[in-house]
């Protein structure tokens, strides 16, 4: 560890964290500058080697699982820190992530030490080659503010045990909880761009990354597809959505938002959904038997009001909510719209709030054509008791992951990354840690 101290900005100057579930500032940290940006890299590269670079599998894994025990001894401070910074609800924090976070290092320190390469062999006579899997150096990431510590956690653990250093940038909007495991990780003494982001930064990226040619590894958002055909099981397809829908305040880029209903299915789907949606307890992060709490900032309350209102304008039937809540804070009430077209601006672009719009379609043809009619192709779900029919669809689905009967659940030994414009590489899995490695072709003369 070259310098374990906080340091503040190179030009002194602070910015405010506010709560969104009161618009109260809770915080004030520093603002960083390009000076900033350089001087971490400093520190990086000169730790990538002097020391990182020469690091064993071993020693990598015993550094992510001191990540991990960290996660956990220090679980209810950095619950508590996240729910108040995201507006998140903290028992769903200490349920839902604070240890996916932990397995998910542990999930990485495993990976260290099983990395795959190719057979040595002599493919040209008198030589033999071997393929190395190299670390690239310092890893830049960037964090986005709806997950400010889990999705930290996508990106730190594959960068180390690859054995990359890295520097990471959490979100302006909710920098707390990775800030504190910074300090948790300083105490404890333990050539590539990676973002988890909207689709205009992640194109931003890419063109400043080309001009030095560095690798961008993008997961940029999505607009998940349900597709709910007629056979399908009504009870628990809406129980899902609604769970699917609105977690995190639909602020989730798997979100189940969009759900095409058969023709038969519709009607039925939203006798269950619409209800279940009404009696949802919105709330602070601390207050009992809430179910969501706000959306993050008072420009993305506006962001989602605007969707809605517009949608609302050109014609679309809000079933329930579609408006913002009174009182502090940037709550806006959990929204199902329906009536709306395939073309329409709800539909084809990221609310990233608690809305979820419903179509009707007519038969598998049209309901695969609407769900890979977007933009995006990050994930998608298809509910059908034909078994036939999931295969062919999950197998034409432009999406990097599909559910079947389910959406949402995510575990640490399978990919998570898009198609499209949802972005390319991979996150969590072993195919995350290829993702921070170059590969080289070494080849000795047998003479």
């Amino acid at each position: 560890m070259h310098d374990t101290r906080a340091h503040p900005s190179a030009s002194g100057e602070t910015q405010p964290v506010i709560s969104p579930s009161s618009g109260e500032v809770i915080a004030e940290v520093p603002a960083a500058s390009a000076d900033d940006v350089n001087r971490a890299i400093g520190y990086a590269k000169a730790a990538f080697e002097e020391v990182w670079f020469d690091s064993t599998p071993s020693e990598r894994q015993r550094a992510l699982l001191k990540l991990a025990a960290l996660v956990e001894e220090h679980g209810d401070e950095l619950g508590r820190l996240e729910a108040e910074n995201v507006g998140k609800i903290h028992s769903l924090v200490m349920s839902e992530e604070i240890p996916v976070i932990a397995d998910n290092f542990r999930f990485f320190a495993g990976g260290a030490r099983v990395l795959e390469g190719r057979a040595a062999g002599e493919y040209m006579k008198g030589f033999t080659s071997i393929i190395r899997r190299e670390p690239i150096g310092v890893a830049g990431l960037i964090a986005p503010w709806n997950y400010p510590l889990f999705m930290a956690a996508w990106k730190i653990g594959p960068a180390l045990a690859a054995g990359n250093c890295v520097v990471i940038k959490p979100s302006e909007w909710t920098p707390l909880t990775l800030l504190r495991f910074a300090e948790l990780v300083a105490e404890a003494d333990v050539g590539i761009v990676s973002l988890t982001g909207d689709v205009d930064t992640g194109k931003l990226i890419s063109r400043n990354a080309a001009d030095t040619l560095k690798r961008v590894h993008l997961e940029l958002g999505g607009k998940a597809p349900v597709v709910v055909f007629d056979d399908a099981d009504v009870e628990a397809a809406a129980e899902w959505i609604k769970t699917a829908g609105f977690f995190n305040s639909g602020q989730d880029c798997t979100a189940a938002t969009r759900v095409l209903a058969g023709s038969a299915m519709y009607d039925r789907l939203l006798t269950e959904l619409v209800p279940q949606v009404e009696a949802m307890k919105v709330g602070g992060p601390f207050e009992e038997d809430a179910e969501m709490g706000s959306v993050v900032s008072k420009e993305q309350l506006e962001r989602v009001t605007g969707f809605v209102d517009r949608a609302r304008a050109t014609g679309a039937d809000i079933l329930t909510g579609g408006e913002p809540m009174a009182g502090n804070g940037f709550y806006y009430r959990p929204t199902v719209v329906a009536g709306v077209a395939q073309d329409a601006e709800i539909v084809q672009k990221e609310v990233f709030g608690p809305v979820v719009t419903v179509q009707r379609f007519d038969d598998e043809e049209q309901a695969l054509a609407w769900a890979n009619g977007v933009d995006y192709g990050l994930a998608a779900s298809v509910w059908t008791r034909d078994v036939g029919r999931a295969l062919r669809m999950a197998r034409k689905l432009q999406f990097g992951t599909v559910w079947i009967n389910t959406h949402i659940p995510l575990t640490p030994e399978m990919p998570h990354g898009g198609y499209k414009q949802s972005g390319h590489g991979k996150d969590m899995s072993i195919y995350s840690i290829e993702e921070y490695t170059n590969v080289k072709h070494v080849m000795a003369s047998l003479d």
